[in-house]
């Protein structure tokens, strides 16, 4: 063998065919770093202990499988093949399945995620909506096979049976049931009438459970612009999502129980107000009475005529300052017009040409000084009483 030269490309082919044949199948436990998600939405990440590390890559379409967001630092057991990458002539494991290498895994991706999302805010009281107080329309995102479902809808008839409820189905377990409970809630806002929305599931594991400690679920509940209750496994569990919504309930059925009054309360409530207008309505009426008492027994009913002379004396007064108003208005215009005639009549041309005066016009226009006099041109003298067409200078001789 050592006389046989290769080049590089056959023996990385040799290199490949070896590990590739006899690493076909491995179980590999280690802590994931680097990792990251490609846009394309393949995986690529390095899986190392204290003394090692490998490089990682899970395809897209298997990674769909894997039920949690793995983060750097989780502890996983990966299931795969190594493969050689012969351009770089690196070997990789190429990961078919992963999971969490214990409960405590997820107990850590649970509180960095939760870390995370409580510095963006996304707990903050003030960020709260308030529930509606009798919400006559309540939508539900849960599997619509599950036994959550059939609880909340009895006890929603039990106690308020005018309410009606909206299913927005979606998976709460397994693979992409944080993408179809997210969706559930987006298809949800779109709806007008809903008031309040309900994210529901009956209990489990914390694996069971995982779907809502995704970031997408998280976001979909900060986002809602309905208010949303969550009532997800049991009182003792607790999920991201629990902590995003503006109410916690402990159990599903315990959501519902929130929302929906119970129908003698509504009952009682009605009664209640029946008996609250009634005494209103007396009281009212007995009011009314007192001041129609008080008005036959006042001093106007006493003596209507004198109330009659009265408003006639006050008419009349009103009267009389209106015609003295109107009176003093039409003799000052009266005095205006007489001295307005009274300047027209001063400056009247009539007037002044009976003084023995005459306008002399010449081509159209009247000819007010001597130096505007054309002697050559015809004239009009214009007197009092007639006026004389002047074709040509008297002076002018043959």
């Amino acid at each position: 063998m050592a006389d046989t030269t290769l080049t590089v490309s056959e023996i990385t082919r040799l290199i490949k065919k070896d590990l590739e044949e006899n690493f076909s199948s491995l179980s590999i436990v280690g802590e994931i770093s680097n990792f990251k998600a490609h846009s394309s939405g393949h995986w690529y990440f390095t899986l190392k202990d204290s003394d090692a590390q490998i490089s990682c890559t899970m395809w897209r379409g298997v990674n769909n499988y894997v039920f949690f967001s793995p983060q750097d630092g989780m502890k996983v057991i990966i299931i795969g093949r190594i493969t050689v990458y012969p351009p770089r002539g690196n070997y990789q494991i190429e990961v078919r399945a992963m999971q969490p290498a214990g409960v405590g895994e997820l107990q850590l991706a649970f509180e960095k995620l939760k870390e995370k999302l409580q510095r963006e805010g996304l707990f903050d009281l003030e960020n709260k909506k308030e529930l509606p107080e009798l919400p006559m329309k309540i939508g539900i995102v849960t599997s619509i096979g599950g036994a959550a479902l059939k609880d909340m809808i009895s006890v929603a008839k039990r106690r308020f049976p005018l309410v009606e409820i909206s299913i927005a189905s979606c998976a709460v377990q397994g693979i992409g049931a944080a993408e179809s409970i997210a969706e559930a809630i987006h298809l949800l806002n779109k709806q007008n009438d809903v008031e309040v929305i309900v994210v529901a599931r009956g209990g489990g594991s914390l694996e069971d459970l995982w779907a809502f400690n995704e970031e997408i679920v998280a976001y979909a509940i900060y986002k809602s612009k309905i208010p949303v209750v969550t009532g997800i496994g049991h009182e003792i569990d607790f999920t991201i999502a629990d902590f995003v919504a503006d109410y916690r309930a402990a159990t599903p059925t315990a959501a519902m129980e929130i929302l929906t009054p119970e129908k003698e309360e509504i009952e009682n409530l009605i009664r209640n107000f029946d008996d609250e207008l009634t005494e209103k309505m007396y009281d009212k009426i007995a009011g009314i009475k007192e001041q129609i008492s008080s008005a036959l027994h006042s001093y106007g009913f006493r003596s209507p005529f004198d109330m009659l002379k009265l408003y006639n004396q006050k008419v009349d007064s009103a009267v009389y300052r209106v015609n003295q108003t109107i009176d003093k208005y039409l003799t000052i215009q009266k005095n205006k017009i007489a001295l307005l005639a009274s300047k027209l009549s001063a400056n009247d041309v009539q007037k002044t040409l009976a003084k023995g005066f005459v306008l002399v016009k010449q081509q159209d226009k009247f000819v007010p000084r001597a130096k505007n006099f054309q002697s050559a041109q015809p004239h009009t003298l214009i007197f009092y009483d007639d006026r004389i067409e002047i074709k040509k200078n008297y002076e002018e001789k043959n």
